[in-house]
């Protein structure tokens, strides 16, 4: 197996990972979220942030890096322009997270669980970190499918 394909292999897989949990937290952990007392759901993100974040800069980084590097040595035209537009993608993904999620949750991981702030009704986060998760998970999912056709070109 050449540099490529296996390089290739590495960003699939790297960003299949972030998809898989970005869309688990779609279908399951939003909806939960949603589902919470304002306690618990602060609690809940207190827990689960701190075991997301290490992985999905990690595996989004790895496949971002690895898209650019296949965008640039990639081979033909068609397989290039491929994976160029997963990484445009992918730091896309990337942006939501920085600009939009990430400052939500440095939000919440400052509340105190037991202390419910009377303005919470209309502070709520809840629903804004919904919208831009599904954005990102969309992205995501785009890349993931963008980076299969071109490794598949490489084929």
């Amino acid at each position: 197996m050449d540099l490529t394909r296996l390089l290739a292999i590495v960003a699939i897989t790297a960003n299949g990972i972030a998809t898989g949990i970005m869309l688990s937290t779609v279908i399951g952990i939003v909806p939960m979220m949603l589902a919470l007392p304002y306690g618990r759901y602060v609690q809940t993100v207190q827990f689960l942030r701190p075991r997301f974040d290490p992985v999905m800069p990690i595996t989004n980084g790895c496949a971002l890096v690895l898209d650019i590097a296949l965008a640039v040595t990639g081979g033909s035209a068609a397989v290039s322009a491929a994976f160029a537009v997963a990484a445009a993608l992918l730091g896309s993904v990337m942006t939501v997270s920085i600009t939009k999620n990430v400052p939500i949750n440095r939000f919440i991981m400052s509340l105190d669980s037991e202390c419910q702030p009377d303005e919470w009704a209309r502070i709520d986060p809840r629903a804004t970190w919904r919208t831009w998760n599904l954005i990102r998970t969309t992205l995501a999912l785009a890349a993931f499918l963008t980076n299969v056709i071109a490794a598949v070109q490489l084929v």
